[in-house]
C-alpha cells in the first residue's frame, strides 16, 4: 500500500458542529459505524480498515480530525498533526479536566450518522490517539458498539485512560444500566500503549472491558514508520488466515454487527 489515497469512492460532506467544520467521508449502507483515524491522520490503511467496516454492511463514517488525507504515515507528518491546533486543544482541556472539543464533536457525529442512517445505534472505533474517543463517546446514547484499538494518551501516564473521571464514572453507569461492553486491543510489547492503561481501565469498568492483548510476533514484520508492534487493525495487520491481527478485524466487524443489528 503505497499509493496515496484518493477516496474516490466515498462521498465527503463537509460538517459542522459547535462552530468546527471536518470533512467527512462516507461510504456503504446500513447502521453507522464511526472510524476514528490515528496518528498522523487517514493513512491509506486507515481507508483499508474503513473499507471492510463498509463492506461489511455498515455505512463508515470517517471523520478528517487531523493530518493530511490520504498521505502515508511519516514521523515528519505525525509531528505537524501533533503540533495543530486541534491537537493542542485536546491536551489542554486535557489538563484543565475540561470536556474534550474533539469527542464533543464526534458525539454531535454519532448522533447525526444515527439519524440518517437507523438502526438501534452506531459503533465507534479509535486508534492510536483516537483510542480513548471511542469510549468517551458513549455519554452520546446513540453509540452502543465501541471499539479501542491501541488507545495511547496520555503518553506520559502509562496507566492514563485521557477520559475525565466524572465521565468515567457516567459511562460505566449507562454500560451496567444498557448491559454494555467495549473492546480493546494492544500488542504485548507496544510501547505506547501499555499494560498498565488496560489494567485501569479493568478496574474502572470491570467486566465491561474486554481487553485483546495480542503477542508482539503477530504483528507484520515491516513495522513502517513507528518500528514497534502499534497499529493492530491497520499498519501491523497482516491479510491472512489464521493471523491474529486479522482475526482481530474480524471480532471487530463481529461484534458491529451484533451490537447493531436490527433484528437485535
Amino acid at each position: 500500500m503505497t499509493d496515496r489515497e484518493t477516496f474516490e469512492d466515498f462521498e465527503s460532506p463537509d460538517l459542522t458542529f459547535d462552530g468546527e467544520t471536518k470533512k467527512t467521508y462516507v461510504a456503504g449502507a446500513g447502521p453507522a459505524v464511526v472510524v476514528m483515524t490515528e496518528m498522523p491522520g487517514i493513512t491509506p490503511h486507515v481507508a483499508r480498515f474503513a473499507r471492510w467496516v463498509r463492506d461489511a454492511g455498515f455505512t463508515v463514517w470517517l471523520p478528517s480530525l487531523f493530518g493530511h488525507d490520504g498521505a502515508e504515515p511519516t514521523m515528519e507528518l505525525a509531528g505537524e498533526a501533533m503540533n495543530s491546533g486541534c491537537v493542542r486543544r485536546e491536551f489542554q482541556a486535557f489538563a484543565n479536566n475540561e470536556p474534550s472539543p474533539m469527542v464533543r464533536w464526534l458525539r454531535q457525529l454519532a448522533a447525526l450518522a444515527h439519524a440518517q442512517c437507523g438502526g438501534p445505534g452506531v459503533g465507534t472505533i479509535g486508534m492510536c490517539f483516537t483510542g480513548n474517543f471511542a469510549l468517551a463517546m458513549m455519554l452520546e446514547p446513540a453509540v452502543l458498539a465501541p471499539v479501542m484499538s491501541q488507545p495511547s494518551l496520555p503518553l506520559d501516564d502509562p496507566a492514563g485512560v485521557f477520559i475525565p473521571e466524572q465521565d468515567l464514572q457516567a459511562i460505566k453507569k449507562r454500560m451496567d444500566w444498557d448491559d454494555l461492553s467495549v473492546l480493546a486491543y494492544r500488542f504485548e510489547g507496544d510501547p505506547y500503549c501499555q499494560a498498565q492503561r488496560f489494567d485501569a481501565l479493568g478496574v474502572a469498568l470491570g467486566n465491561r472491558f474486554c481487553s485483546r492483548v495480542l503477542p508482539d510476533s503477530s504483528a507484520a514484520n515491516d513495522q513502517g514508520w513507528l518500528g514497534v508492534p502499534h497499529s493492530v487493525v491497520t499498519t501491523s495487520l497482516i491479510d491472512e488466515a489464521g493471523q491474529p491481527t486479522a482475526a482481530a478485524r474480524d471480532e471487530i466487524l463481529a461484534f458491529f454487527a451484533q451490537r447493531l443489528s436490527t433484528s437485535s
